[in-house]
């Protein structure tokens, strides 16, 4: 099996997600499936066929989290020694140099991924061109169209 790696916070939502389903939606939707099974004929009944489509998402998100906290490498990076230098898990700071603005990114796992958290993966282009680099550091990060500049503000581990 091969480990991803993923924040902390990132499987601490999976496992909340997880038993949100487990102990409020999977029950719910059982009853409701025994509900409309108590109204008689099953095929036409489009209660119970809506509950059981329902049923399957939820067991297939319920068996994709259960496989992804299983393939996770979870690394807690306020425990890992401050280097300075930009790892996964690590939050930075950036001055874009093109644009003449500052953004700020967490590197995080594939599935935590928000950009409009401020989330970026570790596989993306521009995560992976600030990984080992320090705070002063020059980043160019090729983008479709053209390259982007950054230079590396702060690295913070939180």
């Amino acid at each position: 099996m091969k480990r991803s790696p993923m924040t902390l916070r990132g499987a601490e939502l999976l496992r909340v997600e997880l038993r949100r389903l487990k102990s409020e939606e999977r029950p719910r939707v059982i009853k409701a499936i025994a509900e409309a099974r108590s109204h008689g004929d099953l095929s036409e009944n489009a209660e119970y066929h809506a509950a059981r489509e329902q049923q399957g998402f939820i067991e297939g998100r319920i068996n994709e989290i259960e496989s992804r906290l299983a393939a996770a490498e979870i690394i807690d990076v306020v425990s890992l020694p401050p280097s300075g230098k930009i790892i996964f898990g690590a939050t930075v700071e950036l001055d874009d140099q093109d644009a003449g603005r500052t953004v700020s990114y967490q590197i995080v796992g594939e599935d935590e991924a928000d950009i409009r958290a401020g989330r970026i993966s570790v596989s993306s282009p521009i995560a992976r061109a600030l990984i080992g680099k320090v705070k002063g550091d020059v980043v160019d990060v090729a983008a479709p169209g053209k390259t982007h500049s950054y230079e590396v503000v702060s690295v913070r581990y939180v």
